[in-house]
């Protein structure tokens, strides 16, 4: 047995780690640059959000200390269990630096100590259904080193589609070229944004939400069948910020398309995007996620 760690911009509600042996490891936010939270700690994802939308505040975000991982990491070591740790994709936060940094710190002192960090290329949704595939590996009995030779093989083919209402909060948080902001806001054009092998860019632009919506569908199918697997063989999740009926409803759309049924439809699987992402898309992100099941990796 070992214990699986991650970061919170994985997207999994607190309560649905706590019930399945998951630590997380928050990230923090800050809306004045002075007093930083601990998402979903020190603030729910419906207060972050009411923010956004009720006070048109433009949160930042801030990665987990060295100590934070310290902390998560050491009872594992203390109790003689691996653990692997999983952290948002390197190219958007240095939590993953912070987890090496931590790991090294451990090992100085307790040099036998199994601990292995992931950098997973991924954020948000289909960070969700990275971690979901370790808990279900474990799950299902598979060892600490097959675990992590499973999960470095799935990692650059999760993908993450979504629209939003504009480029905004990314172009404020440095994710996407000014220029394209102005070209959107101008032309009151609405986003679809592509997320892969770490980093993300844009997929296209439409003029309604209802169209963003729609091409999202259609994207994750032509990925899907592109990498040569039937669909059944894949994971899928629908993402959301603030509009629960409005994903419900998106989530019926995706299903009716793809012929699936989505994880949280048929599985315990309870996620929301994340207050760190969120500080990046704003508050009214929209999407679809996807990765291949562990079980089509050969050992």
């Amino acid at each position: 047995m070992f214990d699986i760690i991650t970061d919170s911009a994985c997207d999994i509600v607190r309560e649905y780690a706590e019930t399945h042996n998951l630590k997380l490891v928050p990230l923090y936010t800050t809306f004045d640059g002075v007093n930083y939270l601990k998402e979903q700690y020190d603030i729910t994802h419906d207060e972050f959000y009411r923010r956004m939308t009720d006070e048109g505040a433009f949160p930042k975000s801030s990665l987990p200390s060295v100590q934070d991982f310290v902390d998560a990491i050491m009872p594992s070591v203390e109790a003689g269990r691996p653990a692997i740790v999983c952290t948002i994709t390197s190219y958007f936060s240095g939590s993953y630096n912070s987890a090496c940094t931590a790991k090294d710190i451990i090992l100085e002192d307790h040099p036998d100590a199994k601990v292995t960090v992931i950098n997973s290329l991924l954020n948000s949704a289909s960070f969700s259904l990275f971690i979901y595939q370790a808990l279900q590996m474990r799950k299902a009995g598979y060892s600490y080193e097959d675990t992590i030779k499973v999960l470095e093989a799935l990692r650059n083919d999760g993908r993450i589609m979504f629209t939003t209402e504009s480029l905004e909060y990314l172009s404020k948080g440095g994710r996407l070229a000014k220029t394209a902001i102005t070209i959107t806001s101008k032309l009151s054009l609405r986003p679809i944004i592509v997320m892969k092998e770490g980093e993300i860019g844009l997929g296209g632009f439409t003029r309604t939400r209802n169209k963003g919506k729609s091409n999202v569908i259609d994207m994750i199918q032509k990925y899907i069948e592109s990498k040569g697997m039937p669909i059944e063989n894949w994971d899928i999740t629908v993402g959301y910020c603030t509009n629960l009926e409005e994903a419900e409803k998106y989530r019926d759309d995706v299903e009716a398309q793809l012929g699936v049924k989505l994880l949280e439809r048929r599985e315990d699987f309870k996620t929301r995007i994340s207050i760190i992402s969120g500080c990046h898309t704003g508050p009214y992100a929209l999407g679809i996620a996807c990765i291949p099941k562990y079980t089509t990796i050969r050992l």
